[in-house]
C-alpha cells in the first residue's frame, strides 16, 4: 500500500501542501476554520501520519521539550512535571523528563542529551545551574527557562513563586495561635545560599519571627527535603526536652515526615504540636490531620514556563536567552528587566495548625 503524503491530503482537501503544513504545525500562518476542517477530514480519511523525524531534520527542531527536575519521586516535582506535560500538550509538544538527583554532573548529562536531540526548548528546575551547565546551554544556543528557582544572572528567564512571602504567611499564622515561637525545618548544608526556594522559605520564616519580636537562635533545624530522612530527624527533635509547640517545614514532604514521627511518639497534632508546610501537594489534604500549607497556581506556572520556552515573540535579542517583556509574559513582578515572572503564594488552612476550617 502506497504511503500517504501531504500531496495526497492537499489533493483531497482541495488546498496547497503549504496549507496542509500550516494545519499540521499550527502555523506559522493562520488557516480559515472551514479550510482547516477540510484538511483534518482529509487527514482522517486517508490515515495520514506526519513524518516527525523528517520534520525535525528539516527544521532542526523537534516537537519535544526537555524538563530537568531534581527528583521526580518527590510529590512537588512530580505534580509540577505533570502540569508542564499538560501545558506542553496544549501546544502540540511532548516532554522528556530527566532527574538530576541534585547532582551537577547528572544535570549536565541531561542538558547535553536533550539539547543534542534538538528539543524545541528546555525547562530547568535546578539547585542552581553549574558553570558546566551554563557552558553547555551557551554552546547549543538553547532556549532555556528556569523554573521554581530565582535566577542570579540578569539574562536568565524564569518562572518562580513568592517563596519568601508564602513562608511569612505560614509562620505568622502559626504565631497567631499563641505559640511562644515557631521552629523551622530548613534544608541542609549543601542547600544553595541564594536563589533556592527552600532558602527563601527559611528567610520568610526568619522575617516573620523577627517581626513578632521572636529570636531565631537555635530554632532552625537542618533536614533533607524528603519525608523519609525528615521522619528520622523529627523523631530526635520531638523526643528532646525542648520540643517546639509549632513547626514550619520548608516542604510538604518534610511536614509529612514530621506528622508520622509525631504520631509514632504519641504527640497530638495540633494539640501539642502545630505543623505547617509549603507546596500544597495533593497528599497534604489527605494527611492526618490535613496539613496547613502554602499553595500556588501550579498550572499557571507550568503554562507560563512552556509559553516562555516556545514563544520567540516573547523574546528580545540580547543575553543568553534574550529578554521577556513583562507585559507580554503576563508577569506579576519585574525582576532583571522583566525576565522573571513571579506568581503569588497563598495560605491553605487545614487542621494541622490548630484551625478547624469550615
Amino acid at each position: 500500500m502506497a504511503k500517504v503524503t501531504r500531496d495526497d491530503v492537499a489533493r483531497v482537501a482541495g488546498t496547497s501542501t503549504a496549507v496542509v503544513s500550516y494545519v499540521i504545525n499550527n502555523g506559522p500562518r493562520p488557516v480559515a476554520p472551514a479550510t482547516r476542517e477540510r484538511v483534518l477530514a482529509a487527514i482522517k480519511e486517508l490515515g495520514y501520519r506526519p513524518d516527525r523525524v523528517a520534520q525535525a531534520m528539516a527544521s532542526r527542531r523537534t516537537d519535544l521539550i526537555g524538563l530537568v527536575v531534581p527528583d521526580a519521586r518527590q510529590p512537588f516535582f512530580a505534580e509540577m512535571a505533570h502540569a508542564v506535560e499538560r501545558a506542553a500538550a496544549e501546544r502540540g509538544k511532548m516532554v522528556l523528563v530527566g532527574n538530576s538527583d541534585y547532582l551537577d554532573e547528572r544535570e549536565v548529562h541531561y542538558l547535553r542529551a536533550f539539547l543534542g536531540m534538538r528539543v524545541s526548548g528546555l525547562i530547568l528546575i535546578s539547585a542552581g545551574p553549574s558553570e558546566h551547565a551554563a557552558t553547555e546551554i551557551d554552546a547549543w544556543d538553547a532556549r532555556v527557562v528556569l523554573m521554581h528557582r530565582r535566577p542570579e544572572a540578569i539574562d536568565d528567564v524564569a518562572v518562580v513563586l513568592d517563596d519568601v512571602g508564602g513562608a511569612q504567611l505560614a509562620t505568622r499564622h502559626l504565631l497567631e495561635h499563641g505559640h511562644a515561637y515557631v521552629a523551622c525545618l530548613g534544608g541542609t548544608e549543601t542547600t544553595p545560599k541564594h536563589g533556592d526556594p527552600v532558602t527563601d522559605h527559611v528567610e520568610g520564616w526568619a522575617r516573620a519571627m523577627k517581626e513578632a519580636g521572636k529570636s531565631v537562635e537555635g530554632r532552625l533545624f537542618q533536614s533533607p527535603f524528603n519525608r523519609y530522612d525528615t521522619y528520622r530527624i523529627a523523631l530526635d527533635l520531638l523526643s528532646g526536652p525542648d520540643r517546639p509547640t509549632a513547626l514550619f517545614c520548608a516542604t510538604d514532604d518534610q511536614a509529612i515526615g514530621v506528622l508520622r514521627a509525631a504520631r509514632e511518639l504519641g504527640i497530638d497534632v495540633p494539640g501539642e504540636l502545630a505543623v505547617a508546610g509549603f507546596d500544597d501537594v495533593k497528599e497534604a489534604a489527605l494527611t492526618d490531620p490535613p496539613l496547613t500549607t502554602v499553595g500556588s497556581d501550579r498550572e499557571g506556572m507550568a503554562k507560563a514556563a512552556v509559553d516562555l520556552v516556545l514563544d520567540d515573540s516573547l523574546r528580545i535579542p540580547g543575553g543568553r536567552n534574550g529578554g521577556v517583556p513583562a507585559a507580554a509574559a503576563g508577569g506579576h513582578a519585574q525582576v532583571g528587566k522583566g525576565r522573571v515572572r513571579q506568581f503569588p503564594s497563598g495560605l491553605v488552612v487545614r487542621r494541622s495548625c490548630g484551625c478547624r476550617p469550615a
